[in-house]
């Protein structure tokens, strides 16, 4: 690994904001957004077991009809997922080989021929205790404008909940709030329709943060970042990007006494301001159709994207304008850095996958030095999950369905090899004593 360290790192405090009017130790108990309550995939609350099997350790599992990779979020005894449902759509066994290898987003062709289906766009919730499905709601039914990658489905993005809503993000299909007993409480499907790179199809998530939903819009067409007030649905504002097709989530961070949204882009990395929209600071060097999210802490944002190109990038929160060159990048990398999974942030340390494949590096979070790798990790082969932390232990899940569990550490220990017998996508959620695993057919509950 190239590391280029800089200045020192600014040391004002960085929180991700999962909904700043929520009570702290409420949101710290519940994993309310895929990537964790501090934006960064780690827990500090739970601690989950290290080892199952289809038939061990599992507390309960549940058919989710259609195809959906949006991770499960958890409040309370609830637990979220989407799906669509109905149609023919292709299964992921159809393109992968016996190793469990997929075809990633980047690769061409959308997998799918012939028309396009007809789809039911759900929202489940599912009781945290017994598995059942309490409710299920149809957000809407439409057929899809555009076809997507044969690996993708038309139900990626993860839904979100501040314990008194809960929000499905279904992008050109649109923004369903609901009561945590399924009433629906406004709707938004006017933000256009997508038009993807390749049609490889969409699966941006949306991000609460205070009294506003932020809606990521960056395709083909005119790319834009939308806040909208999270109880009505109106547009608090909209900012535009030059920006393509981006997958990214936003990350809301405190700095001082207001907030930033960090965004990724195949253009720049951005910041902007969470009450006016207004860019921030920006900083190149991102790879094409980026996926992967940011992470932060101690005042430093850490950005990455590795599809035809790789680079990972640590800048300072205090900049403004364009920050290249400036002593706002602490260091950047450009060996090894992932493609789809987000990188892991938990303890000081940044895990990532190279690409799309198991491969893992462990570096230094606040000057890029490496602790270990990248190392190749037996049993995950190619990887659309990202990374957890929670109990002292990491969770690296493969599309087939495996997750090898190593200590969080600076050293690499692997501790086992466990398997839910079926593809995984989606990144797991850590909650409580128990671990949420979406797979492509059923709900996991392992504890």
């Amino acid at each position: 690994m190239r590391s280029i360290p800089h200045v020192a790192i600014f040391t004002a405090a960085c929180l991700f904001i999962p909904a700043l009017d929520t009570v702290a130790d409420d949101s710290l108990e519940n994993w309310a957004h895929w990537r964790g309550h501090h934006g960064n995939g780690s827990s500090t609350t739970a601690t989950p077991p290290t080892t199952w099997s289809e038939d061990q350790n599992i507390k309960w599992k549940v058919a989710i009809p259609g195809r959906g990779s949006g991770s499960p979020v958890v409040w309370g005894d609830q637990v979220f997922v989407v799906s669509a449902v109905g149609g023919d759509t292709p299964t992921r066994s159809a393109a992968k080989g016996k190793s469990g290898k997929g075809k990633g987003k980047g690769s061409k062709g959308r997998g799918a021929s012939g028309p396009l289906p007809t789809l039911s766009f759900q929202l489940f919730c599912i009781d945290r205790q017994s598995g059942e499905i309490a409710w299920q709601k149809t957000a809407t039914t439409a057929v899809p404008h555009e076809g997507t990658h044969q690996t993708n489905g038309y139900a990626s993005a993860s839904p979100c909940t501040d314990g008194e809503r809960v929000y499905a993000h279904f992008g050109s299909r649109g923004l369903y709030c609901y009561d945590m007993q399924g009433s629906l409480l406004w709707s938004r499907d006017d933000f256009g329709q997508m038009q993807t790179r390749a049609s490889f199809g969409e699966g941006s998530s949306p991000t609460l943060a205070g009294d506003k939903i932020l809606v990521p819009w960056d395709h083909e067409g005119a790319s834009a970042l939308y806040a909208l007030d999270k109880l009505t649905g109106q547009t608090v504002w909209q900012t535009e990007r030059d920006e393509p097709t981006c997958w990214a989530t936003p990350l809301v961070v405190a700095v001082g006494d207001r907030h930033q949204v960090i965004l990724n882009g195949e253009n720049y990395a951005r910041s902007y301001d969470l009450a006016t929209g207004q860019e921030i600071w920006r900083c190149g060097g991102q790879t094409q159709r980026p996926v992967a999210s940011p992470v932060c802490s101690d005042g430093v944002a850490i950005i990455g994207s590795g599809f035809r190109g790789s680079f990972i990038g640590a800048f300072q929160l205090d900049g403004t304008g364009d920050i290249a060159g400036t002593e706002q990048v602490v260091w950047t990398t450009d060996d090894d850095t992932p493609d789809i999974a987000s990188p892991l942030l938990s303890a000081g340390r940044l895990y990532y996958h190279k690409g799309k494949t198991g491969i893992l590096s462990c570096v230094d979070a606040t000057t890029g030095q490496p602790h270990f790798g990248p190392s190749r990790i037996d049993g995950v082969f190619s990887t659309y999950a990202s990374p957890v932390a929670a109990g002292g232990y990491v969770y690296l899940t493969g599309r087939s369905g495996t997750t090898v569990v190593i200590k969080d550490a600076e050293n690499l220990e692997i501790v086992a090899t466990n398997s839910v017998g079926e593809g995984v996508d989606a990144t797991p959620a850590p909650v409580g004593e128990q671990l949420f695993i979406r797979g492509e057919k059923h709900l996991f509950c392992i504890e």
